[in-house]
């Protein structure tokens, strides 16, 4: 996307696409299911000081700060894991001023070695983040997709940090679809929202990484699916 190269369209554009959502999730009718597991874990993190990796798919981005309570009463403090594009950069803009600030960095191709150093780094902050109590979103199939097929750098992260996983599934009717990769949801006002919870789970040092990449993608495409329907009834 051309125009998200220059710092000024990006500043604005963040700004405005955070005042949009602002405003519309005041005017959401939500469900939600299995919200008590997140909230769970989230209790458990304050007591013991281990944080908590959320996952979501990329195309709910755009309504992924309803999962995270405002109030750090109810919850760690969360980062959300984005990519350094430029893409990235007008995400991490408009998520901060929502009141999440973000981890820098993604996976990236084996030629591309300066982006690599960056998505090794992140990991290194997201591990740190979370042994230090933090809680951390990530899109496990961003930053370039396929849409819904999970990368192993989110079991990875659970078998470091030993933190608990939690999926969530995002849904919004009547809403806009981008033309991106993913067929972004861009929810509309008082439209109809669905917020459904799978979770926790974990990943020991011991376990098939490609196992759990299938496993666990397909418990997040379930919970996405089912916040799907609900909006549907």
């Amino acid at each position: 996307m051309r125009p998200l190269r220059s710092p000024f369209v990006i500043w604005l554009l963040s700004s405005v696409f955070a005042g949009y959502s602002k405003l519309v999730f005041r005017t959401l009718r939500m469900t939600e299911e299995g919200r008590e597991q997140a909230e769970a874990v989230w209790a458990q993190g304050r007591e013991t000081g281990v944080g908590a990796i959320l996952c979501f798919w990329h195309s709910r981005i755009p309504m992924s700060p309803l999962s995270w309570p405002q109030d750090l009463s109810r919850r760690q403090d969360m980062r959300a894991l984005i990519s350094r594009s430029n893409d990235g950069e007008f995400i991490a803009r408009t998520v901060e001023k929502l009141g999440f600030p973000s981890i820098r960095g993604s996976s990236a191709k084996k030629t591309d070695l300066a982006k690599n150093k960056h998505g090794e780094q992140a990991f290194r902050d997201m591990v740190k983040w979370v042994k230090d109590g933090g809680g951390v979103a990530i899109t496990p199939d961003g930053p370039r997709g396929p849409a819904e097929h999970m990368e192993k750098g989110t079991p990875s992260l659970a078998r470091v940090t030993g933190a608990p996983v939690i999926f969530v599934g995002l849904a919004a009717k009547p809403c806009l679809r981008l033309g991106s990769w993913d067929r972004t949801v861009v929810p509309l006002p008082f439209a109809k929202a669905a917020m459904v919870w799978d979770g926790p789970t974990g990943a020991g040092r011991g376990d098939d990484p490609d196992q759990l990449v299938e496993n666990w993608a397909q418990r997040l495409s379930a919970v996405t699916r089912r916040a799907e329907a609900l909006v549907e009834h």
